[in-house]
């Protein structure tokens, strides 16, 4: 067969592709037709609506990865057809790093990570060692090297699976939403490293993300997806328009104030929280205090690692405290929204998915309706929950808990894999939660999010509240933790867009 485009990192020519439904019939093209190439050496930015086939489209282009579907046209990875890599010229050409990299790692200490791919090559003892070197020397995780992966940042665990994927050294790097849970200094920090692969090492690199105004600084081209294709954008123009919004903001109006119901008696209060994961371990919460209250949404930042997730599972009650106090009057009626959404998954239709509490919980079938238009499901019914996209996922677990009207909505990461469109659909809904009454915590690493729809902000260091302010106050006197320019947070203000 003829090549599409030799000395290409990436070649599509009417590339489509088609889920299959879970009766077994075709679905429709979520893909295609794309024409699209990728020069050797670039690092590509790939843009676009939640849902529109990014991810879908990044999976095609590995082949252990590819999703289960009808594929028409051509698809080639380094001059290669994809179809026809096998396993070792696939770890050899193409790297993919997933939206979630604890869901990647698959060994229990950073070293066994660094090497288990390149022994199921069967690369040689003195190789292995030679490359785990090379690779924990270059993202400067050599002091690492006996944790253990559980006891890693998320920052540090996607650090790990970039080496991990680089160790084999490939010729081309997928990564897909790499930012999404990392802390503003851990995404700095990874995307300076990804940089660094780029320039220095000389990896393709695409990366799929809705943080394109971080990304963009780094990149040297950038496409946009939308209705299935790929369209290429002047990404100079692009940089100027980011400039343009950051010029635009006004300080002033960075998040509403918080209501008169912040200072009355509290729906949930932690005090002197102490929590740990086994008696040996140390403590991951430590003296933490915390109050919530109704008709308030309450942000929760910090570094990767320092107890967000932990803490909430706590107030859920799906933690026990080794130490301390809570109170919950919404113990009856909460619902966490967990940072991975498929946890929340059971059925085999986006439709079963949201009728699973319909009758137990008393859902009126005109709520679901009124929910699945307010998150932008329409459409997606007979899809099975694990064919959507990330951000899609996201709206669908956020559907679900929404429905169930809890008095205490806590939620990780909410707003992961979400364009702007989406994110404002999430800002209208939890404004209009919170305006009925709900008490809402939201722990997150998106800072315009937070800036934006949250009254209270509290900041999580050391296992314990360093402080807890009004949101405005909060991002006024922050010097790292400050809000991304993005078109949400210049577009959204005091609750409205």
């Amino acid at each position: 067969m003829e090549k599409v485009s030799v000395g290409k990192a990436i070649a599509a020519k009417d590339f489509c592709f088609s889920y299959r439904q879970p009766n077994g019939s075709m679905g429709k093209q979520v893909v295609g037709p794309v024409n699209w190439e990728v020069e050797q050496g670039s690092f590509a930015l790939l843009v676009g609506p939640t849902g529109c086939g990014k991810t879908t489209l990044l999976r095609n282009l590995k082949p252990e990865l590819a999703p289960a579907g009808v594929r028409q046209g051509v698809l080639e990875i380094a001059g290669t057809p994809v179809q026809d890599l096998g396993g070792l010229a696939s770890a050899e050409t193409v790297g993919y790093v997933a939206q979630n990299p604890a869901n990647q790692i698959v060994c229990d200490s950073v070293w066994h990570e660094l090497a288990f791919g390149l022994e199921n090559l069967g690369v040689p003892a003195d190789s292995m060692r030679r490359r785990v070197a090379e690779v924990a020397h270059f993202f400067g995780i050599g002091s690492w090297l006996d944790q253990s992966t559980d006891s890693l940042s998320g920052g540090q665990q996607q650090l790990l699976v970039l080496a991990s994927v680089l160790a084999l050294r490939p010729k081309i790097l997928l990564l897909d939403e790499p930012t999404g849970q990392l802390d503003p200094v851990a995404a700095k920090t990874f995307l300076h490293a990804l940089f660094r692969v780029n320039r220095e090492l000389g990896v393709t690199v695409v990366v799929v993300t809705h943080e394109q105004e971080l990304v963009a600084e780094y990149a040297t081209s950038l496409f946009q997806m939308e209705q299935g294709s790929v369209v290429e954008r002047d990404l100079e123009e692009y940089r100027s328009q980011v400039c343009q919004l950051a010029l635009s903001v006004d300080y002033g109006s960075m998040c509403p104030s918080a209501p008169g119901a912040y200072r009355e008696k509290p729906a949930v209060r932690a005090q002197d929280v102490y929590v740990r994961y086994g008696r040996d371990l140390p403590f991951v919460l430590r003296g933490l205090d915390l109050e919530l209250h109704d008709g308030v949404i309450h942000a929760l930042v910090g570094g990767n690692g320092c107890g967000k997730s932990t803490l909430l599972k706590c107030l859920v009650g799906a933690l026990r405290l080794d130490r301390g106090r809570l109170g919950n009057s919404h113990a009856r009626r909460q619902a966490l929204l967990p940072q991975d959404p498929k946890a929340l998954f059971v059925a085999d239709t986006v439709a079963e998915e949201l009728g699973e509490w319909q009758t137990s919980k008393g859902i009126s079938s005109q709520d679901v309706e009124e929910w699945i238009s307010r998150c932008g499901l329409e459409g997606l019914m007979e899809q099975h929950p694990y064919d959507l996209s990330g951000g899609q996922q996201q709206l669908l677990a956020f559907c679900k808990v929404a429905l169930v009207r809890p008095g205490l909505l806590l939620m990780d990461e909410p707003t992961k894999g979400l364009d702007s469109r989406y994110r404002m659909m999430l800002a209208d809904a939890l404004v209009q939660l919170a305006s009925q009454g709900a008490c809402i915590l939201m722990a997150t690493h998106d800072l315009s999010f937070a800036a934006r729809v949250s009254q209270v902000t509290s900041l999580l260091f050391d296992g314990q509240v360093a402080c807890t302010q009004p949101t405005a106050e909060f991002f006024r006197e922050n010097l790292f933790y400050r809000p991304t320019m993005d078109r949400f947070f210049t577009t959204w203000k005091d609750g409205r867009q």
